[in-house]
């Protein structure tokens, strides 16, 4: 199945059952072959099952883990024109009490690793001056909250990293998109209450999402979205 876009493979960073496997179920139907990445990958079993996708073993916060991916992907065929970014961590906590080196990690997935995984996507797309990166941003990425000092740094970091990135590598081909997730994403294991329906943003609705932006004609292209669901109070 030919995509508008012309997109082939795609590659998906920080897999696991919720987002990323509807991202992997959207991108599969559209005809993409799809490459998933997590720290562990046994999880991944029923999504690779359902598409056909291949699962590659990676800690996007290493950056010879990350050459070391892109390198497997290029071996086997699947260098990507679309990567998704979607890793990410938290930890909660007084700003007195916080452990540093649980901050730093924080820091290291939502924002260090996105800039690994994007600055090799990018030495991929360039030559061709095609492609696309999308990065997974939350509320915290436009909005501090208290006690989540750690994950707004993150997320504000990987918002900017974005921003230079789409002013950077726009007019060279290359669609940068940042996804501002504002609320709770529904999976198997976290579903509304019944007397709230749709409270939850349900993933395979922001897949639907993520893909029309990415499949948009360049000359109106969007560098950032925000998704909520319809009952959040602004």
């Amino acid at each position: 199945m030919a995509n508008p876009a012309g997109y082939t493979n795609a590659l998906i960073v920080g897999a696991g059952s919720g987002l990323s496997a509807s991202l992997a179920r959207r991108f599969a139907q559209e005809g993409l072959r799809v490459a998933l990445a997590a720290r562990t990958i046994e999880k991944l079993a029923p999504v690779l099952e359902e598409t056909g996708a291949q699962a590659f073993a990676c800690d996007a916060t290493e950056p010879n883990a990350v050459a070391a991916l892109f390198a497997s992907l290029d071996q086997a065929g699947l260098r990507p024109d679309l990567v998704v970014y979607n890793a990410g961590q938290r930890v909660r906590g007084r700003i007195e009490e916080l452990d540093p080196a649980s901050v730093a990690a924080v820091l290291a997935s939502c924002a260090y690793g996105g800039f690994l995984v994007a600055q090799q996507a990018a030495r991929r797309m360039l030559p061709a001056r095609f492609g696309a990166i999308a990065l997974t941003g939350a509320s915290a990425s436009v909005k501090g909250y208290p006690q989540s000092s750690p994950f707004a740094m993150g997320k504000f970091a990987l918002r900017g990293l974005a921003q230079s990135l789409a002013r950077e590598l726009s007019p060279q081909g290359i669609h940068v998109v940042h996804v501002v997730i504002d609320g709770a994403i529904r999976n198997p294991g976290r579903v509304e209450p019944a007397d709230a329906p749709d409270s939850m943003l349900d993933p395979e609705a922001i897949a639907a999402t993520y893909w029309h932006i990415l499949c948009q004609p360049r000359s109106a292209w969007s560098w950032e979205i925000e998704l909520r669901p319809w009952v959040e109070r602004f």
